[in-house]
């Protein structure tokens, strides 16, 4: 595929989006294959990107506001969205084009699984339990649950038009999915796989993050260049902010004090004060923003630039982008992760939300 027809077909599917809404979202010390001359052997984080466009997965190894590309990894076809698993041993793709999932060893850095799954799978996260992986069909209108044991789907949930991004409770009882096309939030119980209530949001819910105690959940709405605020216990959005143009992936600091959403349309990353409820400070990224992730500890925020190949790394502490990586081609969903395998507790993995 080139980036002359994804672009097309990218366009074509946020056009669809906006139709139906005006019609009738390897550990840490441990590295196997390229060496990198020079580099701390413990990290700040591991960085994984999912490059749309080369069908691979950039590993990038961070320092103080630096990064390194230290591998690549051949995943399936339209790699769009990637998370770690909790221990930070397996690292889930999801595959746009080839209707798969790519089950990534990251201590070897080799896919050692390919799970079919819906309909244009587009994001992808992992149970806190380490159980299960959820994955939004966005051309299906479902979500996908794979067991980590057998690396198989066990169930198929029925979601609201054109599923995008999924977030999962500290708890692990509940699902949220956002739906682009149908402006609403699918609330699903992980132990039934029951949807059991929707939430109206903004105009095209692209993506969405729960703060850290599970209270809040904020949404980005790429066609009303928005942020919803929805309040968990009482089910309803309680607050609107506006943000940059086509706000896409989104992020929370551990503390639960800032949100970050990367604005695919005007090239720029918000941050958000949960307390105030508003824009404090935009970070200009590079071309086409879209997909965001936390570091564990707080300390960065890295975006991936689709139309500029790279990734920006961001110093929280004063809002200021400190490096600027190449990746591969049409670099798309971010994860990163803290700590070694087999260590107590195991890493710490930050969750992603991406366009």
């Amino acid at each position: 595929m080139t980036r002359s027809q994804d672009l097309a077909r990218r366009a074509a599917a946020v056009l669809c989006v906006t139709a139906a809404l005006t019609g009738p979202g390897n550990p840490a010390g441990a590295f196997v294959g390229t060496t990198a001359v020079g580099l701390s052997p413990r990290p700040d984080a591991l960085v994984y990107i999912a490059n749309l466009h080369s069908d691979t997965v950039s590993v990038v190894e961070t320092g103080t506001g630096t990064g390194t590309v230290v591998d690549s990894i051949p995943v399936g076809d339209g790699p769009d969205s990637v998370a770690v698993s909790p221990d930070g041993s397996r690292v889930y793709v999801t595959n746009s084009a080839a209707d798969t999932v790519s089950v990534i060893d990251a201590l070897t850095r080799t896919v050692i699984a390919t799970v079919a799954v819906g309909d244009e799978p587009s994001r992808v996260t992992v149970s806190p339990d380490n159980r299960n992986v959820y994955v939004a069909n966005v051309g299906s209108d479902n979500v996908s649950v794979i067991s980590t044991r057998t690396r198989a789907v066990t169930d198929t949930v029925a979601v609201g038009d054109a599923p995008l991004g999924v977030a999962v409770a500290p708890d692990g009882c509940t699902l949220y999915v956002a739906n682009a096309a149908s402006g609403t939030i699918s609330v699903v119980r992980t132990a039934t796989g029951t949807v059991t209530g929707t939430i109206p949001v903004g105009s095209g819910p692209t993506a969405l993050v729960l703060t850290p105690d599970g209270r809040r959940l904020y949404i980005s709405n790429l066609t009303s260049d928005d942020v919803s605020v929805v309040d968990v216990h009482d089910g309803a959005e309680t607050d609107r902010i506006p943000v940059g143009d086509q706000p896409a992936g989104i992020g929370v600091r551990p503390d639960g004090r800032q949100v970050y959403v990367a604005n695919i349309g005007s090239d720029n990353v918000s941050v958000i004060s949960t307390r105030g409820r508003a824009v404090t400070e935009t970070v200009a990224v590079g071309d086409g923003p879209n997909g965001l992730a936390v570091s564990p500890d707080g300390s960065f925020v890295y975006v991936s630039n689709f139309d500029s190949d790279t990734l920006s790394v961001i110093d929280t502490s004063n809002a200021r982008v400190t490096d600027t990586v190449a990746v591969g081609d049409g670099p798309t969903g971010v994860a990163a992760v803290q700590g070694k395998a087999g260590t107590a507790g195991g890493p710490k993995t930050a969750p992603v939300q991406l366009a």
